[in-house]
């Protein structure tokens, strides 16, 4: 009973913490102890909690971090835990509110005001010492984040309310207010509890039947705490994974899986955009997020992991996830760690005759070499210390690395050798025989290239043979590939029985012309999916349906899910394309500036704005505007643009070309910079100096063809022969 205790102390702290009714795990334990004890075990029970002696990890004793020009002093003040922290020549003293997470690293919350929570940006690293842990480290350990930085710890991007919290406590809602830029944010039980997953069960203590109550009406059943009996048809109706004779492989014998649940999962293992304030754990994923596909920044060509994208992404892609493998049958449902350690973990399903053997594992079985998920699972390190694996659980394919540029896990091994080393080791081994992909070589060709020939691409996204999310995302990458399409061409689609693909085609309205959206497209408005109908309302904005109630009920949608995220730039600056598109010039321009104030680092608002005043012929409030934008992003290679532009209009040609000349060397890549910076040369009679450094960057530039044209223009004008046949060169 000791941990009865605990947990009974623990919510008691939380009653007089929170300005508000709790409906928390205290209500489960009476019934579900063995449940409540395993939960206690979890990484989710350890979420975030109020900063005290048994919850903080770190050390603060007085010691001191450095990082750059920061420097951190972590102590305790009576039971209060402290920061002194110094940076950009000014100290403050912090209290720390609560502590978030705990392994393998621990981070702490700092109130700012206005209701907002800060993720400091020293964490403790939690792990062994023998493992490198133990100590304090900077989450941004290659740069010095100044304070006029967006990635500043104070700045939106490191505010937890926004960023986090949801997924770190059970029934949380931010109650972002856009007229004040404060939160009340609330939850229901600090950490991730009952709730999370099981939704509030309002009537549940009522209408449960208590194990002790079972047993005194029927001497037949025997129970534990927290089980209940099964009958027969429940028993059969669960089914098992199953290994008949002479399978490689277990499958699924009993009723067909319902496997909606991990939809609560991915509420929060997942890369998504949120569309309502707070998670549901009984309302479907589509209904309150919209999920990141595949795409060649996120994951790489092969679709292994490549940034912070968590499990959904890499999940979905697996023979596994198609197979009908959920969550539950690889982790316990309450600790959430494995069921197994080890190479037993994947024998439950997996033939150990054919696959615990020596002629499959390659390695020696008792080594780390030997274990799957070395091969099938290989991690990638997040936030410094936190190693996580990849779930698609792909074969490993070195001879991807060397067309593709995707990682291997072999060469991870075997670093001094080769990808084609590698290869060729496995193709011996496999004795000719291909080895299986989970991932076609065509959807590799488009993750890497970024684009497809058109019947390819069609081809690729029709194939019922691949996982959804890879179609989905191949939709999502056709405006790569192709300009316009018809209603013929995505009528399929909008009727596809798959979400995903539903989704993923809401996305890419704006490739069919006004007049094709208004036929089967148009029918995505009354999809049962949220984000699906406010995907397909983006889109249909310009289509002149105010009158049409199924397109105003996805407008309100639309507009309700930027206004929750609003505490940061980009939800301000898609909200006021929005009201920009159906005419709502002094909405769109309320936005804009309410984005500026919450995300002052964040560039497209200042740029847009400026634009909507220049559209509005109010040149002042456009300087006016660019100069702010610059004075806060010096950096800012398109704010600098954006004036010389606005330079050019208002006459005032010569100072315009300092401000090109700097965003050519803040962006030297960018064509168009360079290519506006010498028409304004050439405005100004400066023509020959336009040529002379235009023939002088166009190498660096790959002998872009606008360029090029643009150096024969001014060749002529100058009646220049030797420099119009060095531009009309055809080995250029």
């Amino acid at each position: 009973m000791k941990y009865l205790t605990f947990t009974s102390l623990l919510m008691a702290s939380l009653f007089l913490i929170l300005p508000f009714k709790v409906m928390g795990n205290t209500n489960c334990v009476s019934c579900h102890q063995k449940a409540v004890s395993n939960w206690q075990e979890s990484d989710h029970a350890k979420a975030m909690d109020v900063a005290v002696s048994k919850t903080v990890l770190g050390d603060f004793s007085g010691v001191e971090a450095e990082h750059y020009t920061q420097v951190a002093r972590f102590c305790q003040k009576g039971e209060e835990f402290w920061i002194n922290f110094t940076e950009a020549e000014n100290t403050t003293d912090y209290p720390v509110k609560y502590t978030f997470g705990h392994y393998p690293l621990q981070q702490y919350l700092i109130e700012v005001g206005d209701g907002k929570l800060q993720v400091f940006p020293f964490a403790w690293d939690s792990r062994p010492e023998s493992e490198g842990g133990q100590q304090w480290y900077p989450l941004n350990s290659q740069e010095d984040i100044q304070p006029a930085d967006r990635l500043h710890w104070r700045q939106p991007l490191q505010n937890w309310n926004g960023m986090c919290a949801d997924c770190h406590s059970d029934g949380l809602t931010r109650n972002y207010s856009v007229e004040t830029n404060q939160f009340d944010t609330r939850w229901h039980n600090i950490n991730v509890g009952c709730q999370s997953c099981h939704g509030k069960m309002n009537n549940h203590t009522e209408t449960a039947v208590s194990p002790s109550s079972l047993s005194k009406n029927s001497s037949s059943h025997k129970l534990s705490t927290g089980q209940f009996p099964l009958s027969s048809d429940d028993q059969k109706a669960l089914g098992e994974w199953l290994l008949d004779d002479g399978d490689k492989i277990a499958s699924w014998h009993g009723e067909p899986r319902d496997n909606r649940f991990m939809e609560t999962c991915f509420a929060c293992h997942s890369l998504r955009t949120p569309i309502t304030d707070g998670i549901d754990p009984n309302a479907a994923f589509l209904d309150q997020f919209v999920p990141s596909l595949l795409t060649p920044t996120m994951y790489h060509a092969d679709g292994q992991v490549k940034e912070e994208v968590y499990v959904y992404g890499s999940f979905l892609q697996s023979k596994m996830y198609t197979a009908g493998v959920n969550c539950l049958d690889c982790h316990d449902k309450h600790t959430m760690k494995i069921k197994v350690q080890g190479n037993g973990l994947c024998l439950q399903c997996h033939n150990s005759e054919v696959y615990q053997k020596q002629s499959h594992i390659r390695h020696d079985l008792n080594s780390s070499a030997g274990q799957c998920v070395s091969c099938h699972m290989p991690q990638t390190t997040f936030m410094g210390v936190d190693a996580r694996r990849d779930h698609s659980f792909k074969v490993p394919q070195p001879e991807l690395s060397t067309k593709f540029e995707t990682p291997n896990v072999c060469n991870s091994c075997h670093t001094s050798q080769s990808s084609s080393w590698s290869a060729d080791i496995i193709n011996k081994r496999r004795e000719g025989i291909a080895p299986p992909k989970s991932i076609p070589d065509d959807f590799v060709a488009l993750m890497h290239n970024g684009t497809l020939p058109i019947a390819q691409h069609f081809a690729l996204i029709d194939n019922n043979k691949l996982s959804i999310i890879v179609r989905a995302s191949a939709i999502a990458m056709l405006p790569y590939s192709v300009e316009q399409l018809s209603d013929d061409d995505i009528k399929g689609w909008v009727h596809s029985e798959h979400e995903l693909i539903r989704l993923a085609v809401a996305g890419i309205g704006n490739l069919l012309p006004i007049p094709e959206r208004l036929k089967s497209y148009q029918t995505l408005l009354d999809d049962r999916f949220k984000a699906v109908r406010l995907g397909a309302a983006n889109h249909l904005l310009d289509a002149r349906l105010n009158y049409q109630a199924s397109f105003k009920k996805a407008l309100a949608l639309l507009l309700m899910s930027n206004e929750v995220s609003m505490w940061r730039g980009e939800s301000a600056l898609n909200q006021s394309m929005v009201y920009l598109r159906i005419g709502r010039i002094q909405e769109a321009l309320n936005s804009l500036q309410h984005g500026i104030e919450v995300d002052p680092y964040y560039v497209p608002n200042y740029v847009n704005l400026a634009d909507v005043y220049r559209q509005a012929a109010l040149a002042k409030d456009e300087e006016l505007t660019l100069n702010a934008g610059l004075k806060a992003n010096p950096s800012s290679a398109v704010l600098y643009y954006a004036r010389g532009m606005y330079l050019i209009r208002s006459q005032r040609k010569l100072d315009s070309i300092e401000a090109f000349r700097k965003a050519v060397k803040l962006a030297p890549d960018n064509v168009q910079y360079i290519y506006v910076y010498f028409l304004a040369l050439d405005s100004l009679g400066q023509t020959d100096k336009a040529l002379r450094q235009l023939k002088e960057a166009l190498s660096r530039y790959r002998y872009d063809p606008q360029l090029r044209q643009l150096g024969i223009n001014f060749a002529q004008k100058m009646d220049d022969a030797k420099a119009l046949d060095y531009f009309n060169k055809p080995t250029l």
